[in-house]
């Protein structure tokens, strides 16, 4: 009797042509493949679906939260590896995964993985970027949280198992880019916080923004990294400083 649980991986997508085909082949041995796109505009939802992918479209925005939510329905499997198109699964955590769909399920345990980040032509091993570890397999019953940015698995009671092997993140390979994207995130932390009535001043702007440079660059050994740690430390006060500054200005505004 063929026990194996059936996994299916679920990914969010938009305008993700350079990056997905290699993420499809990494998990191209998964039982299903469930991409939701939100409007791509690039040869995304046709190279996801000459993959054998189930694709699915959305016309809405309403934040990743929410959008890993309604990705996760269109899943059939046993179990979900939620990951995303700059992620690519290695050898070494494939075979942990297939272990694990080999053996009776677990409804009360959830996985997490090392995830190794590319930054500026290195895999990251300090500045608090490795082993990065992220919670994405788990059975189909648990399901994402509804924040709007930095979303997280819901598992309440569950137990966290630790698998081996990287999940390998293609996090930086062009600043501008990344800046971008960094700046999204900090506009929808701030407004996602303002809608909760938080708050704050110009002290908390700078306090946290030079804490992010302190924590990166020297208590988590970004130096250890060479030129990228100390771009990091920059890249991340940088980043701190957008979230609270558009906190303090919307606050201000209202």
């Amino acid at each position: 009797m063929n026990t194996r649980q059936r996994l299916s991986v679920v990914m969010i997508t938009k305008n993700e042509a350079e990056l997905i085909p290699e993420c499809l082949a990494s998990v191209s041995w998964a039982y299903e493949i469930v991409v939701l796109d939100s409007g791509s505009t690039d040869q995304t939802v046709e190279i996801a679906r000459q993959a054998g992918a189930k694709v699915f479209q959305s016309t809405q925005w309403p934040g990743f939260g929410p959008q890993r939510q309604q990705a996760q329905q269109y899943a059939s499997g046993d179990m979900i590896l939620m990951i995303d198109a700059d992620e690519r699964v290695t050898p070494e955590l494939r075979q942990s995964i297939e272990t694990l769909l080999s053996q009776p399920p677990q409804e009360h345990q959830v996985y997490s993985m090392a995830r190794s980040n590319w930054f500026l032509g290195r895999y990251m091993r300090h500045s608090g970027w490795y082993p990065d570890r992220v919670t994405r397999l788990y059975p189909a019953s648990f399901t994402y949280n509804s924040h709007l940015v930095h979303e997280s698995l819901e598992h309440p009671g569950a137990t966290v198992i630790r698998l081996t092997g990287d999940l390998q993140h293609l996090t930086c390979r062009d600043l501008h880019h990344f800046q971008q994207k960094q700046l999204a995130y900090a506009n929808a932390w701030a407004q996602q916080r303002a809608r909760q009535g938080r708050r704050c001043g110009l002290f908390s702007v700078y306090s946290h923004t030079v804490a992010a440079w302190l924590k990166t660059a020297l208590l988590r050994a970004g130096f250890l990294d060479g030129h990228q740690g100390w771009i990091l430390a920059l890249v991340n006060a940088q980043y701190t400083f957008n979230k609270y500054a558009i906190l303090w200005a919307l606050t201000r505004t209202k």
